[in-house]
């Protein structure tokens, strides 16, 4: 009779426990991107001492992350501006937008190459994640930690929340069993990292592709595309489309 006692207490404890959990379905999640770029261009030798001392140690932005039970949109804050002394790096507006359908496990990528923008279709990358003992709290949720490998030897570590029910992410980095909160490359000196999940009330219902840009969808478009991108690079000694196409497609925009 204890022991039934004991079971049915412990039952309404889980119910409750339950019960105040709410798993969310679709939000706006603000990250803050940070590349240390002192560190970063550290073996640069065309910056001169005394700007490299002028120059603050952070290159930061904010990025808007949005999304509904089946997609998402990740872009830059609007009018986002870079922090102080920035100088040596070009001030203009970042066009870069990434659009997920995870249900057809589709992308569309908006990328600026030599001051024109242009619409890329892709499919969703795919990463091999090992899943850690390890958690920490982002942005008010209990995140666990899981690392993988990119471009061969790029290790990548991420922090996800299965609060969140979309596996989705910053930069494109998805697959997890929920929402990527933290990310961190250290070989790219550079972190992002969820300040605001804002779950209430936020008018997301219709994600779609970004449409401002050309089109790449023929094989003559997608050339005139590489052509650009290539304008400049030593034309004896071409590379391989297929390592053009892996800097196009990359998963840091």
């Amino acid at each position: 009779m204890k022991n039934l006692g004991l079971s049915i207490i412990l039952f309404f404890a889980v119910t409750v426990v339950r019960a105040q959990t709410v798993f969310i379905k679709s939000a706006k999640i603000t990250f803050e991107k940070k590349i240390n770029q002192k560190q970063q261009l550290a073996s640069n030798t065309w910056i001169s001492d005394d700007a490299r001392d002028k120059m603050s140690k952070y290159r930061i932005s904010s990025w808007d992350y949005s999304f509904n039970d089946s997609s998402s949109i990740y872009k830059i804050k609007p009018k986002e501006t870079l922090n102080d002394n920035n100088f040596f790096f070009i001030a203009g507006e970042n066009t870069n937008e990434l659009y997920t359908d995870f249900s057809k496990k589709a992308r569309v990528i908006r990328k600026p190459i030599r001051g024109e923008d242009f619409i890329l279709k892709d499919t969703i990358p795919h990463l091999n994640w090992k899943i850690m003992h390890d958690v920490r709290q982002i942005a008010g949720y209990e995140c666990r930690k899981a690392i993988a490998v990119i471009n061969d030897s790029v290790t990548v570590v991420a922090f996800y929340s299965e609060e969140i029910l979309l596996k989705g992410g910053p930069e494109g980095f998805t697959g997890l069993p929920g929402m990527i909160l933290g990310l961190a490359i250290p070989r790219y000196n550079t972190t992002w990292f969820a300040t605001k999940v804002e779950a209430k009330n936020v008018p997301i219902l219709n994600i779609a592709p970004p449409a401002k840009g050309k089109r790449t969808d023929t094989e003559k478009d997608f050339k005139k595309m590489v052509d650009l991108y290539t304008r400049y690079e030593d034309k004896k000694n071409p590379r391989k489309i297929e390592d053009i196409k892996k800097e196009l497609y990359t998963l840091i925009l």
